[in-house]
C-alpha cells in the first residue's frame, strides 16, 4: 500500500503509539483525521503533523460513546472526502486481579479497548469499501497472545481484538479492504501511568506497580510506529512489535499451557 496522498483515521492519537503513527504517516504524505479523548494532547499532535505538511483534522472522541462514533464518518468525509486507512489504536489499562477490580471498571475497559474498536470499524467500513485500496489496523497487544496474572480485563479485551481482526480478515478476503492486527510488546507510552487501579490498593502499591510495569516499557514509540507503518505498506496481516512480543509468541506456540510458568521462572517471579 502506497501511503502518499492517502487519508488515515488514527484513534488514540494524542500520545504514545498513536501520536508516533500519526507522525510516521505524515512523513509519508498522508492526510490525517486524528481522534483522541484528550483535546489538549490531540492539539499537540496536530501541531506536529501540520508542521510536517500533513493536512490534519482533529476530532475529540470517546470511542466508548456509541453516538460520538456514529457521527465520525460524516465529519471526516466532510473534512477529507474519503478514508483509506483506519487505525484503531485507542486503548486503556486497568491494574489489579479479577477479584480486586470491580465490574464497572472491567466494563469500562472493554467499552474502550474492544467495543470502541468494533464500533469504529462498523462505522467506517462503508467508506473504506469505497476506496480503491484500504486497510483496517487493529492494535492488540503482546497480552493478546499471552495472559499474565493481574491482567484479566486487559487480556480479555486484547484477545478479543485479535479474534475479531482475524475473523474480519477472512470475511473481507477478496475485497479491497485488508486487515492487520498488531501485537506490541513493551513500548514506552503513558498507558501504565494513566491506568486505573483498584480502590483497595494503597498509594505505595500503586506506585510500585506502575514503576514495575514502566521498567518493561523500553521500546521508543517512534520505533514501534515505524514497524507498524512499514507493515501497512507491506500489506502484512499480523505484526509483532518488539523482541519481547516475538519471544512471547513463540513460547505460547510451543508451550500453550506452561509458557507463563517458564516466563515467571526466567524473571524470578
Amino acid at each position: 500500500m502506497k501511503l502518499d496522498q492517502r487519508v488515515a483515521v488514527v484513534t488514540g492519537a494524542g500520545s504514545g503509539i498513536g501520536r508516533a503513527i500519526a507522525l510516521a504517516l505524515a512523513n509519508r504524505g498522508c492526510a490525517l483525521a486524528l481522534a483522541d479523548i484528550n483535546g489538549a494532547r490531540l492539539s499537540e499532535t496536530s501541531a506536529m503533523t501540520t508542521g510536517l505538511g500533513a493536512y490534519t483534522s482533529c476530532h475529540v472522541l470517546d470511542v466508548a460513546s456509541r453516538e460520538a462514533v456514529a457521527g465520525m464518518p460524516k465529519a471526516i468525509a466532510k473534512a477529507h472526502g474519503r478514508v483509506d486507512l483506519l487505525i484503531n489504536n485507542a486503548g486503556v489499562a486497568l491494574g489489579g486481579t479479577f477479584e480486586q477490580i470491580d465490574e464497572a471498571d472491567f466494563d469500562w475497559l472493554m467499552s474502550v479497548n474492544f467495543d470502541g474498536l468494533v464500533r469504529m470499524t462498523r462505522a467506517f467500513l462503508p467508506l473504506l469499501r469505497a476506496s480503491d485500496e484500504a486497510r483496517i489496523v487493529n492494535v492488540s497487544s503482546m497480552f493478546g497472545i499471552i495472559a499474565p496474572p493481574g491482567q484479566t480485563a486487559y487480556c480479555a479485551s486484547k484477545f478479543a481484538v485479535r479474534g475479531f481482526s482475524n475473523a474480519l480478515r477472512h470475511e473481507l478476503a477478496g475485497t479491497r479492504v485488508g486487515v492487520t492486527v498488531v501485537h506490541p510488546g513493551g513500548v514506552d507510552t503513558r498507558i501504565a501511568r494513566d491506568a486505573r487501579v483498584p480502590e483497595s490498593a494503597s498509594a505505595q502499591e500503586v506506585e510500585e506497580g506502575r514503576n514495575a510495569v514502566q521498567k518493561l516499557l523500553r521500546m521508543p514509540a517512534e520505533k514501534a510506529a515505524n514497524i507498524i507503518v512499514r507493515a501497512i505498506e507491506a500489506d502484512r496481516s499480523r505484526v509483532l512489535v518488539g523482541f519481547d512480543a516475538v519471544v512471547a509468541s513463540w513460547l505460547e506456540r510451543l508451550f500453550p499451557v506452561a509458557y507463563w510458568r517458564l516466563l515467571a521462572a526466567s524473571a524470578g517471579l
